[in-house]
Formats: C-alpha cells, sequence, structure tokens
C-alpha cells in the first residue's frame, strides 16, 4: 500500500515556508543561525532560530500554550488547504495526528521557575501540563477538530523520521484515511547545557565530515506533511529501524546500527543502492556520529551517492529533525529542483583523511537528472536509529 505526502508546511533557521527555505539552501545561507548567549547567559552559542511572527495561543487552554505547540501550528497553517480538504473527504475520525518532539514546553517552564526563584510563587499563566511530551498531538488535534488517533513519539534525534514511519503503519493498517504528521522541537536551556555537558557542541558553526568538526549547533524548527493513501507527489517508500542500544549516547563507532537502518529501507522500497539519487546525511558535525555514518555510508554505497548535511544551514533541530530533512528531499522529488540542484554540504572543505570517502555535495551541484528516489538518514540517542526512503510519485 503507497503512503503519499501530498503537502509539505515548515519552519526553520533556513526560512520560513518551503519556498524561502529552499532558496537559501540553495545559495548556502541561514538568516537564523546566529551566536547567542540568550539560552546559557555569559556563553555566546551559534544556535538556528525560527524568526516568523508565530500565531497566538491565547484562545487554547493554559495547558497548550507554548512555543512549541505554536510553531507546530504555524508549518501546518502553511499547509491548512490540504489539511482541510482531507478533512471534508474522509472526516474528523478518520483523520490521524502523529507528531514528534523532545522539547515540549520545557521552556516554558525554565520561565516560569525562574520567575519563582524572584517572587517565591509560580506565574498565573503557567500550567505543568505544558511539558508533556504528548502534547503537540493533542494541541493539533484540537486545532483542527482532528479525531482519529493522536499521539507524539519521543525518541531524541529520531522523533520525527519515526513519527512518518508510525503514520504510514496506521494507514496500512486501516487505523484512517489521512495522517497529519511531523514534528516540532524548540529552543531552550535545558537541552542546550545538556548537549553541552556532553562535550557535543561546536563553538561556531558546525562543520560535519571535516577533519576540523567540533560538534553540533542545536536548531528550532517544525516541519508536518498530510499523509493519506490516494494522492500526492511524493510517496513513503520505504522506512528502516533499527536500535542499537549501544551507549546512551555514542553510536556504534563502526556504524553497523546506522548500515542496517539503510538496508532495512533498501529492502522495504524495494529499491538496490545504485537507484537512490540523493542521501540527507544525519552529519551532525561530533567525531563519533560522522565517523560512524561515513563508515556506513561505504557499506551501503560502495558506489557512491550525492549527498549532504543540511545542518550547518538549520542547526540541529532535534525532535524536528527527520521531518524537515524529509521535507527537504521531498522538495527535490516534488519537482522543486527540476534542474537537478542538490542541497549543498556546507563545511570548510578539510577532508577527513580517516574516514572513508563520503560524496559530498558542492556549492552548485547539479545532478545529471532529479533523483527519482532520496533516502534521508536519522540517528539518535540510545541507538534509535531511522532510515526513510522517499520516491517520485
Amino acid at each position: 500500500m503507497n503512503a503519499y505526502l501530498s503537502d509539505l508546511g515548515l519552519t526553520c533557521a533556513a526560512g520560513d515556508g518551503l519556498e524561502a527555505c529552499l532558496v537559501n539552501l540553495r545559495a548556502g545561507r541561514s538568516p537564523g543561525m546566529l551566536a547567542t548567549d540568550r539560552y546559557t547567559p555569559g556563553s555566546p552559542l551559534t544556535v538556528g532560530e525560527v524568526s516568523a511572527q508565530l500565531p497566538s495561543l491565547e484562545g487554547y487552554p493554559e495547558t497548550m500554550r507554548s512555543r512549541n505547540n505554536a510553531l507546530a501550528l504555524h508549518a501546518c497553517a502553511q499547509i491548512r488547504p490540504a489539511i482541510e480538504s482531507a478533512l471534508a473527504r474522509f472526516g474528523a475520525r478518520r483523520f490521524a495526528v502523529v507528531a514528534a518532539s523532545s522539547t515540549s514546553g520545557i521552556a516554558e517552564a525554565e520561565r516560569a521557575f525562574a520567575a519563582a526563584r524572584e517572587t517565591g510563587v509560580l506565574p498565573p499563566d503557567f500550567a505543568y501540563a505544558q511539558q508533556e511530551l504528548g502534547s503537540p498531538a493533542e494541541f493539533l488535534a484540537r486545532a483542527f477538530g482532528l479525531m482519529g488517533p493522536a499521539f507524539t513519539v519521543s525518541t531524541a534525534c529520531s522523533s520525527s523520521a519515526k513519527a512518518l514511519a508510525a503514520a504510514r503503519r496506521l494507514l496500512r493498517l486501516g487505523a484512517c484515511d489521512a495522517v497529519l504528521v511531523g514534528g516540532a522541537d524548540t529552543l531552550c536551556a535545558f537541552t542546550l547545557r545538556g548537549f553541552s555537558s556532553l562535550g557535543l557542541l561546536s563553538p561556531e558553526t558546525t562543520n560535519p565530515f571535516s577533519r576540523n568538526r567540533k560538534g553540533i549547533n542545536i536548531g528550532e524548527a517544525a516541519a508536518f506533511f498530510v499523509m493519506r493513501r490516494d494522492q500526492g507527489p511524493v510517496r513513503l517508500a520505504g522506512a528502516g529501524e533499527t536500535c542499537d542500544a549501544h551507549n546512551i549516547s555514542a553510536p556504534l563507532p563502526g556504524g553497523e546500527g546506522a548500515r542496517d537502518a539503510m538496508q532495512a529501507a533498501l529492502r522495504d522500497a524495494g529499491a538496490p543502492p545504485q537507484h537512490i539519487g540523493y542521501v540527507n546525511l544525519h552529519g551532525t558535525g561530533t567525531p563519533q556520529n560522522d565517523a560512524m555514518e561515513a563508515r556506513a555510508m561505504a557499506a551501503v554505497f560502495p558506489q557512491g551517492v550525492p549527498c549532504s548535511s543540511t545542518k550547518p544551514l538549520t542547526g540541529h533541530t532535534l525532535g524536528a529533525a527527520g521531518a524537515l530533512e524529509a521535507g527537504f528531499c521531498w522538495a527535490l522529488l516534488a519537482g522543486r529542483a527540476a534542474d537537478g540542484w542538490l542541497p549543498q554540504h556546507v563545511n570548510d572543505g578539510m577532508a577527513d583523511p580517516e574516514l572513508p570517502r563520503v560524496d559530498l555535495a558542492p556549492p552548485g551541484f547539479l545532478a545529471a537528472q532529479p533523483p527519482k528516489l532520496a533516502m534521508s538518514n536519522v540517528f539518535g540517542f540510545g541507538g534509535t536509529n531511522v532510515s526513510l526512503i522517499l520516491g517520485a510519485a
């Protein structure tokens, strides 16, 4: 059974909306990547911020009022006609929501606790339930009047890639006829300080697959699709999920978990590796992640394949990364890059001689022909690995 991704709404540091984002990706620039100490006073970090004007949530219960939910609603508003069309056709009870997040309302809790330290009481507009990880799906179901299954996936960096795979399963099981699926994650001090304590953050723009790479930049984003059985320019052709559970944060050094996820996705799509025209790499810029992903890519694509990490232009958007980066693949396959343009790999050009060669797309790279199949890789903490393959319909 086919699962089609009919429409895409997104916002991230590289641009608000798909068209603006593609213009900046093509130029290799990102207006939202900046150095700030807003989240870590006295210690500036490079982060990827969304500067778009987000909708007010005043009409919703206090428990649902978070920047994370506003970010999700903003992305979904870009595809409101597609949501309403599917709702009119299938009905509310046949329209599901599968959302993803790793932060939910943590930022609101941070502000509330900081205020309580000053005043002795929590602000009246704060509700502990704003932090619930299930909030994004519950909120979007309420916002659009959807009454099918609704749940949130939270598996660190792989969250929204797993949400896409879960949405396809719902369609295949006959539990629904359409799914609003994607992820949203928001910048907050808790996340930045946690990654900093692990020694994973880069003091400057991330530099994936370079010999000089020093770590990641955290970003915020939201990306959501309408998925349905019967209509859309792009299909979710394959999904491979593995869990190697090697370490709470470090990947298997040899990349076996990532390799197995890619191979599972290829089997699911019924496609040999040479049919993949582009791979959006996980490419976080940490020494360990890039090393294991290069080894996994060499094992799965010994003949090579054009690829890039888009994280220098978006930041690592954590629970939103899987949907956002699959969204870039969606754009290529939906005809938004008819001249064969592929997202460029932004780094300092200094290859790491200790890693297997990876065919990183340079600025201005044009494929001989637009890809018919594209892969998106996401590898999360705890060894949760997901590889998605999208195909032109």
